[in-house]
């Protein structure tokens, strides 16, 4: 295991034992949106904001995503669908644990969405790749949601049923929904081993987002993985820098926004 803790730690701050990541795999799903045209540019900025580890699919590694800067963690997302299949939600594989250790990945991802039609087949191929990740000693960040018809999907007992599905096949890492109430959301986390860290979703105004975050983290979320309401920001790196002084320093997202 020890391949996975030296990757874990290109992800996790060893000080605080708590990240900040931006998913950047939008483009796969939703096409040429704004802040991820020009991927060098966005990456960048994130990184100068001081995020922890960024996602994206194998073909933006290849194309040289990482313009100028510091360096930043490399998760590769191995799932994916688009916003124009009449199911969205149906997720399958499109790359492997294999050629992420080729693209230097320092860890990789994959999307389960609990109750979607096709639940079976995306735990079926989370289970094949947790499986790799061993043989490879390669961290698992698992994003798992509770959707489909009917369900609520901020329920404390479907985000915390999808946490014990992500750490029971095997996560290093999980990425879910905020319930939106510290008290729920703290029970969910005590009773995980595995880190959770919440998924920002569309974004929202700069304050009610870290303050959002501020209460997730307070709760017991071992950081966040927020996209959209990252790099979508009119100044990426400022954001993210306030952000991980909430998530990293505690500060009051105030007090993070006006750079004190």
């Amino acid at each position: 295991m020890i391949g996975k803790a030296i990757r874990l730690e290109r992800i996790m701050d060893r000080n605080t034992g708590r990240t900040v990541i931006v998913p950047m795999d939008h483009g796969f799903t939703m096409g040429q949106i704004e802040g991820l045209k020009r991927m060098p540019e966005a990456v960048s900025a994130v990184s100068k904001g001081g995020a922890n580890a960024i996602v994206m699919h194998k073909g933006m590694v290849k194309a040289g995503h990482r313009g100028r800067g510091r360096d930043i963690g490399l998760i590769v997302h191995l799932s994916a669908s688009t916003s124009l299949n009449p199911d969205p939600d149906d997720k399958v594989l499109v790359c492997t644990v294999e050629e992420a250790v080729a693209l230097g990945a320092d860890a990789v991802s994959i999307h389960i969405n609990l109750g979607a039609a096709h639940e079976s087949r995306m735990i079926e191929a989370a289970g094949m790749v947790s499986k790799e990740c061993t043989r490879w000693g390669m961290p698992l960040l698992v994003m798992i949601y509770p959707r489909g018809k009917g369900i609520d999907p901020r329920s404390p007992s479907a985000v915390g049923h999808c946490v014990r599905v992500a750490e029971e096949i095997g996560a290093d890492l999980i990425k879910t929904s905020y319930t939106g109430d510290p008290a729920s959301f703290s029970e969910i986390c005590a009773a995980c081993s595995v880190p959770i860290l919440i998924a920002g979703g569309e974004k929202a105004g700069d304050l009610a987002t870290l303050t959002t975050i501020r209460d997730a983290v307070n709760a017991g979320a071992a950081g966040v993985a927020i996209g959209r309401n990252a790099f979508q920001r009119d100044d990426p790196a400022a954001f993210v820098r306030a952000l991980c002084k909430v998530v990293h320093g505690g500060a009051d997202p105030k007090d993070a926004l006006e750079g004190r």
